[in-house]
């Protein structure tokens, strides 16, 4: 299996870890990322130390408490693919959080390095930002849980929804040189989720000298790792694909570069939105 694919646990850990990401695993300096699954009733305490950090209940319901904070019955939907967007809880670094599991919870934890700079506040559905993306097969529907636009210190976190049969991130696109305003240095993971779950997701990555390049059939529950390079996924027919993302880099400024070779895409969209 390639190194880029992480896999969950075959069963959760006792404090119902199913997987693990940190900058050291992934040979990087910033994004961390972690899925939990809690049974109705089952806690989880941690503390952020020199995190931030954003809970994304990607299904299910639940309280959840900060040093300063309480947010009770949070949650509405109990699958990623009912494609409304979720509840959220954003955590400053020098903070902590408890969370008690109201049903059976599915949970992303996105850290990345904190700086003291905001308090802790709840990101309910009518904070995110809905958009559909693209035209034809490469249309998809884009929730903007924590964009460039709201307060944070490195954290940048969306989750995309692609139709069987089409394409996201796409054209391909990449984000790997600190070079603003052209350009931004972002880490990224994709944590993906298929319907029907005996499905997978196409994702190529690869860099202009090919010194990266592998294509990547992705199972539902496995994430991939970004480190550089653009990152097109592909949705088979038969199978829609959920993914969230979580990016950070020295800059909290998502300034991407399409790959020039399908640049022409963009043009051709251009001009169809022009007729």
């Amino acid at each position: 299996m390639s190194q880029l694919i992480v896999s969950p646990g075959q069963k959760p850990l006792e404090d119902g870890m199913l997987m693990s990401i940190t900058p050291e695993s992934a040979g990087w300096t910033y994004v961390g990322f972690e899925v939990y699954r809690l049974e109705a009733g089952q806690t989880l305490s941690r503390e952020t130390g020199d995190k931030e950090v954003c809970l994304v209940l990607l299904s299910g319901k639940a309280n959840v408490k900060t040093a300063d904070q309480e947010w009770r019955n949070i949650g509405q939907r109990m699958s990623v693919f009912e494609r409304i967007p979720p509840y959220s809880v954003y955590v400053p670094n020098d903070n902590r959080y408890e969370l008690e599991a109201l049903t059976e919870l599915e949970l992303a934890v996105c850290a990345a390095p904190g700086y003291g700079s905001h308090g802790a506040r709840l990101i309910g559905p009518d904070a995110v930002g809905v958009e559909v993306r693209g035209q034809g097969n490469i249309e998809r529907l884009v929730h903007n849980i924590l964009p460039e636009q709201e307060p944070a210190d490195s954290l940048l976190v969306v989750e995309v929804f692609t139709p069987e049969g089409h394409w996201s991130s796409y054209p391909p696109h990449k984000h790997d040189r600190d070079a603003l305003p052209d350009e931004s240095l972002l880490e990224e993971t994709y944590y993906f989720r298929v319907q029907p779950e005996q499905g997978f997701a196409m994702q190529r990555v690869y860099t202009d000298d090919r010194s990266l390049d592998e294509t990547l059939a992705v199972q539902n529950g496995q994430a991939v790792l970004v480190p550089r390079g653009y990152h097109p996924v592909g949705a088979p027919a038969g199978y829609d694909v959920y993914y969230l993302n979580v990016m950070a880099g020295p800059s909290r400024v998502w300034k991407f570069h399409n790959d020039p070779a399908h640049e022409w895409i963009m043009k051709r969209l251009a001009g169809k939105r022009e007729e």
